[in-house]
């Protein structure tokens, strides 16, 4: 094939498992391109944070191009098809790798227009899988065993060696977009693959012991989850790469009964693995989702902000000790673990009933690992938008006492409630005048006190849910969800899941 091989990266940033980039290397010579769009950066979910994380991949994924023979990675600013018809315009014939990509509504667009320029300048746009999505997807029947045959594949290798033509490169901005915030996250994790690898080994053989024990709480979660999501996210590791190295580790166990222990925390974490592709899926198969409600009962629901509780729950000071923490964490490292960001989902859209859109995106902003698939998918699953999962209406003093009994990760991140004694440490509000002056925490002043009141709040919302539910259109409706989005996994019976049948908490409102 001759004139020029471009190809493209975006959120696979790495050499290893990269099929787009061996088959432009077989094909000719290649350009490797990194393109920073402003108006990708421009969205209201982008940030600062996430942008760091990715520049600090695409430097590593530069040198590991160098070490193939290139001069390094090609980094261009502008819009795709801008920046693509310049390429082709200076070197004349061109072809176009690169992998699919389940992004927002905005990289689906994007991509539409990049296939329509394709088709206007006769240049052969090649896309790969590199997930376990499945595009053009007539339903989800059978779409867990082409994820599983997927996995099982050989990875690609990486190329011996690239050749490459010459061209300038723009650099690495510290800012893609003159909108983006100042985002200070001094807990961010590092980017680069060689960070992942050494996440993925260190979870497999020692971290990932605890994870299936661990994982609730943001005191252990931190250590004993894997920490990957980013990777995975970015593309510095990819998701086959990752479940088969599971699947090798799971392999080691088996043989040796002196490791049965790590049995039941590896099975959890593949069966997460599994999880992730079905959520990007539904993103995938129905791209509105990342702003209309799957179940129309919900679309007149919850569709003003109210200033005033939004910003005390983005900020973390709605007066609930753990939630606050949770947030506050959240907002210095970039990442929290599952339960707790279901938690602060759950109690933005029920116990405030905010809107799960605008609550997505501030959450979308902190999240170094957003990826919009698993993040839109769970919004509504989390705020009961889906007509087809229970409603999860988390009690915020409940989940403190379970997952920080000790007030420990409250006083690290509430430093205000840092001298409260362990017995009023969940609900400080509660504390009588003198005992407040002696902890040093007055509520109302050094603290907020509750903004509502969180059983009358999750009843109220428990009831306005159910009687927006209520009904056959309802149950109809519901129905039409499950059938285009819901799990097939195989029951304990050894049957399948029907499109209609209650599954893990699936048509859970009406069974």
């Amino acid at each position: 094939m001759d004139g020029i091989q471009i190809v493209w990266f975006k959120r696979d940033l790495r050499t290893h498992d990269h099929r787009p980039l061996v088959e432009a290397a077989r094909a000719g010579s290649v350009l490797p391109l990194y393109i920073v769009e402003p108006g990708l950066w421009q969205q209201p979910e982008s940030s600062l944070r996430q942008w760091r994380f990715i520049g600090q991949s695409l430097r590593e994924l530069d040198q590991s191009l160098k070490a193939l023979g290139a001069p390094g990675l090609i980094v261009r600013h502008g819009e795709a098809v801008e920046v693509l018809e310049q390429v082709r315009q200076q070197f004349g014939k061109a072809a176009l790798w690169s992998h699919e990509e389940t992004g927002n509504m905005w990289t689906f667009c994007r991509d539409a227009a990049i296939s329509r320029w394709c088709r206007c300048n006769n240049v052969t746009w090649q896309e790969y899988r590199q997930d376990g999505v499945v595009r053009r997807l007539g339903n989800r029947d059978g779409w867990a065993a082409h994820r599983d045959r997927f996995m099982a594949l050989d990875r690609a290798p990486q190329p011996a060696r690239i050749r490459t033509v010459s061209i300038l490169s723009d650099p690495l901005p510290v800012r893609p977009a003159s909108t983006l915030a100042d985002d200070d996250c001094p807990g961010a994790q590092p980017g680069g693959r060689t960070a992942g690898l050494m996440l993925l080994d260190s979870f497999l053989q020692r971290r990932g012991l605890d994870y299936a024990r661990g994982m609730s709480s943001p005191l252990s979660a931190a250590d004993a989850c894997s920490r990957l999501s980013p990777h995975i996210a970015y593309g510095t590791l990819s998701m086959r790469e990752v479940v088969q190295a599971l699947r090798q580790r799971r392999h080691e166990v088996k043989a040796d009964p002196a490791l049965s222990a790590w049995r039941r925390p590896l099975a959890a974490f593949e069966a997460r693995l599994a999880w992730q592709s079905h959520f990007m899926q539904k993103l995938e198969s129905e791209p509105e989702m990342e702003w209309r409600n799957l179940h129309p009962a919900m679309a007149d629901e919850r569709q003003a902000v109210d200033p005033e509780r939004f910003a005390a729950w983005a900020e973390g000071r709605t007066g609930w000790p753990f939630v606050d923490a949770c947030m506050r964490m959240l907002h210095h490292t970039g990442w929290i673990n599952f339960r707790m960001r279901a938690m602060l989902a759950a109690v933005a859209c029920y116990h405030l009933w905010q809107p799960w859109r605008e609550a997505g995106l501030h959450l979308a902003r902190q999240f170094i690992d957003y990826e919009p698939g698993i993040h839109w998918s769970q919004m509504q699953m989390q705020s009961g938008s889906t007509g087809i999962n229970a409603f999860r209406i988390y009690n915020p003093i409940k989940q403190s006492h379970d997952q920080d009994p000790e007030g420990t990760s409250i006083r690290q991140w509430v430093p205000e409630l840092a001298q409260i004694p362990d017995a009023w440490i969940h609900e400080p509000w509660r504390m009588d005048a003198n005992l407040q002056a002696r902890s040093g925490c007055r509520i109302g002043r050094n603290y907020p006190a509750p903004i509502v009141d969180h059983e009358a709040a999750a009843r109220e919302a428990r009831a306005r849910l159910r009687a927006a539910y209520r009904g056959e259109d309802a149950l109809a409706a519901s129905q039409a969800v499950m059938a285009r989005h819901g799990s097939r996994k195989r029951r304990a019976d050894g049957g399948r899941t029907g499109s209609a049948r209650r599954n893990d908490g699936q048509m859970g409102l009406f069974g």
